[in-house]
């Protein structure tokens, strides 16, 4: 197991194992997870501790209990107020917009904390493989300027020390912590990263309804916040955390205090008063074609 902490199994049989325990109360015997998710029946109590405690070994999730009763352990992240989170907002050039085979070209990233900006992560990436001429077109990024630009996998241990038990901020968060999973996945295999995430797409379009569209220039340009380089993950990182920073304050003005709140928030409803519902509507004359 690598020796980061927000480093998790993408297997299948750990998510299955996490799904049995919260349905039985975040707690069960190593034989009744053996039997649901290895569909292995009777077998040794002795057995079922070792297999599940290979499973879910150094998973800070689990906890076995007596080698074998194996107990979820409560990820407080949801709960906690939101100006005690971290947050970092990240964005990522790539290759091309799927993955395989395309691969990440630049990695920019800020910490958010308390509401400010408090350290920033931005760094070029190889991508060992030749980046098309539109993403060139469009990033201005050139096969020259990342030939001599640190791979991923050199790049991934000092991402994974920046980024810490933070909650992962994007504009369109699937995409890029997709894609940052995968590169974390050719590195250290069967890993992925375990922190939270939320978009600011969903964000924006919840607590700022009304808007024409919701790309990043849009909402940046809605809150005057200038994005000097478009395309470019550093730039566009650094104008995703601007506009974080004030969907926050947002949040706070509905009384939005904690993630999950913030997870499932949507604006209040306006209200029409008696008097405009009984008004007739008036619409304007229409040229004929």
């Amino acid at each position: 197991m690598p020796p980061f902490t927000n480093l998790v199994s993408d297997s299948s049989l750990v998510q299955e194992t996490i799904d049995l325990l919260r349905i039985s109360g975040g707690r069960a015997n190593a034989s009744q997870i053996v039997d649901a998710v290895f569909k292995v029946s009777h077998i040794d109590e002795e057995l079922a501790g070792l297999l599940v405690g290979d499973l879910v070994r150094d998973d800070r999730r689990f906890k076995i209990i007596e080698g074998n009763v194996v107990e979820l352990q409560a990820y407080d992240c949801e709960s906690r107020l939101l100006k005690e989170l971290d947050f970092v907002v990240v964005d990522v050039e790539a290759t091309g917009a799927k993955m395989p085979p395309n691969r990440i070209i630049e990695l920019g990233a800020y910490r958010i904390r308390g509401g400010r900006i408090v350290d920033k992560f931005v760094t070029l990436v190889n991508p060992e493989i030749s980046i098309p001429r539109f993403v060139v077109a469009l990033t201005g990024i050139t096969n020259e300027m990342v030939k001599q630009a640190p791979l991923f996998a050199e790049v991934a241990p000092k991402w994974l020390e920046f980024v810490e038990d933070a909650v992962l901020i994007a504009h369109n968060a699937p995409f890029d912590t997709n894609f940052i999973n995968h590169e974390i996945s050719r590195v250290y295999p069967g890993h992925r990263m375990m922190n939270p995430h939320l978009c600011t797409v969903t964000l924006s379009r919840r607590a700022v309804p009304g808007l024409a569209n919701y790309r990043l220039e849009t909402v940046a340009d809605h809150f005057a916040i200038d994005i000097p380089n478009r395309h470019r993950a550093g730039s566009d990182a650094r104008a995703t955390a601007e506009v974080f920073i004030k969907i926050l304050a947002r949040l706070e003005s509905y009384g939005v205090r904690d993630l999950a709140a913030a997870r499932i928030f949507q604006p209040p409803l306006i209200e029409t008063s008696a008097a405009e519902k009984t008004q007739p509507h008036f619409f304007p004359l229409l040229p004929r074609l």
